[in-house]
């Protein structure tokens, strides 16, 4: 993929050369002053979110958060394996708050548990949650909005909310349909 990138690259910078001699070394500077500011402006929502969820994890509502999705995590993973569920359970959460960075090592470790325990539904499941990913607040993509000058924002949240709840749907859907073999709680 980085041989792509690579190529497009210089075929792109190539073709500006021919073009625009004088302008290829001023555009080039002003993309990367904007994707430097861009990095920064992630940079300090990661931070924001980051912490958020590191005050939600100290005060317990992480957790509590965890648990109201535990009875239903049960049933959808087909898996009694706690520490798994638990934390799939704490990787949907986060999800759900759209916190960057903070579902990765705990959905990491929750198919890890799956995959020791031979529950390769439940890993798939877990996967098709992750890249599905429903949100309430898609905070990278406010960021993201709001670093390139948009004056709401936050106008992404319903948009998000369906458009992820119905790829989150159809996706479980189709893994219900293709899934090789049933668990004990089909």
């Amino acid at each position: 993929m980085n041989f792509v990138f690579a190529l497009v690259f210089l075929l792109s910078g190539a073709m500006f050369l021919v073009r625009d001699p004088e302008g290829f070394l001023p555009a080039l500077l002003s993309g990367g002053e904007k994707a430097a500011a861009l990095s920064l402006a992630l940079l300090a929502s990661y931070c924001v979110w980051l912490g958020f969820f590191r005050v939600l994890e100290e005060t317990g509502l992480a957790g509590k958060l965890s648990r109201a999705l535990f009875p239903a995590a049960k049933r959808l993973f087909r898996s009694d394996d706690r520490e798994a569920l638990t934390l799939a359970c704490e990787n949907l959460s986060a999800n759900f708050l759209g916190l960057p960075g903070a579902p990765t090592p705990l959905g990491k470790r929750a198919v890890e548990k799956f995959c020791a325990a031979k529950n390769g539904y439940a890993a798939d499941v877990l996967f098709v949650l992750n890249a599905t990913s429903v949100q309430l607040l898609p905070t990278t993509v406010i960021a993201l909005r709001a670093a390139a000058g948009s004056s709401s924002p936050a106008d992404i949240l319903l948009p998000t909310l369906l458009s992820t709840l119905i790829s989150t749907l159809l996706g479980l859907l189709f893994l219900r349909l293709l899934s090789p073999k049933r668990g004990k709680f089909a």
